[in-house]
């Protein structure tokens, strides 16, 4: 794992010539978008690009982010098609080297990005994911812990490759990579999908520690117990070649 200090010196040096773009789906975020896109915007070097799409949201999020965006970011609007359908309409946006994903409510730092990024500039031939597992963070609801563990056991079982958090939103990889994979999910099994196409096309996955402030139900998480079965039926169809 790279120290602060070394993470600021490689993200800085790398931010001087290309460009990261983070994508940012968004979908019913008016409670959170005030406070998290400062947050992303501070984390950014002004060679940074944002990609906020908004996947047909019904409250004022649309508003919010043609409001706060900065002028090299991008608010793209569509219908609503799920968190997978919003990211596969990011990345055709995208013109950096390297990109990640941001979910838009409070339960990931985007200063972390910094360390995803120099981890990856490290190591040019693999990908990072920022998992929520190499450290104590707080739990809110067991059964999305466990549920997270199992899906990532089962991940690692049928690619014979230890993940830890193969749902962890913060991915982060070569543009060139998350094209190649063709991702057709459109909802949360997003998630799924990618590790499952790096792990059988051998590439190597890199995990580095990340905090995580969960959300509840009630403050608006989206996933639900079926889309742990629709994460695992993709699993099995990446693991013999169906999709």
């Amino acid at each position: 794992m790279l120290d602060d200090a070394r993470a600021k010196a490689v993200f800085c040096s790398y931010m001087e010539s290309p460009r990261l773009t983070i994508i940012v789906p968004v979908y019913n975020e008016e409670r959170t978008l005030e406070a998290i896109m400062p947050r992303i915007f501070a984390a950014c070097d002004d060679a940074t690009e944002v990609v906020f799409v908004d996947d047909g949201s019904k409250d004022h999020s649309l508003e919010i982010l043609r409001r706060l965006a900065r002028p090299q970011d991008q608010v793209i609007t569509k219908q609503n098609g799920g968190k997978g359908d919003a990211i596969r309409t990011g990345l055709s946006h995208v013109h950096a080297p390297y990109m990640v994903i941001q979910d838009a409510d409070m339960e990931y730092d985007p200063a972390e990005i910094r360390t995803l990024l120099a981890a990856a500039l490290a190591s040019p031939a693999c990908v990072v994911f920022g998992s929520r597992f190499l450290r104590p963070n707080p739990c809110l609801y067991r059964r999305f812990l466990w549920g997270n563990k199992v899906l990532s056991a089962v991940l690692s079982l049928l690619f014979f490759r230890r993940v830890t958090d193969s749902y962890t939103c913060y991915k982060l990889l070569p543009i060139s990579i998350m094209r190649s994979l063709a991702l057709r999910s459109t909802g949360f099994e997003m998630e799924a999908e990618i590790s499952a196409k790096l792990l059988r096309r051998g590439i190597p996955i890199i995990e580095v520690p990340i905090s995580y402030h969960p959300r509840t139900l009630e403050e608006g998480k989206k996933i639900c117990f079926r889309d742990a079965w629709k994460g695992m039926l993709m699993m099995l169809k990446v693991r013999f070649g169906l999709v």
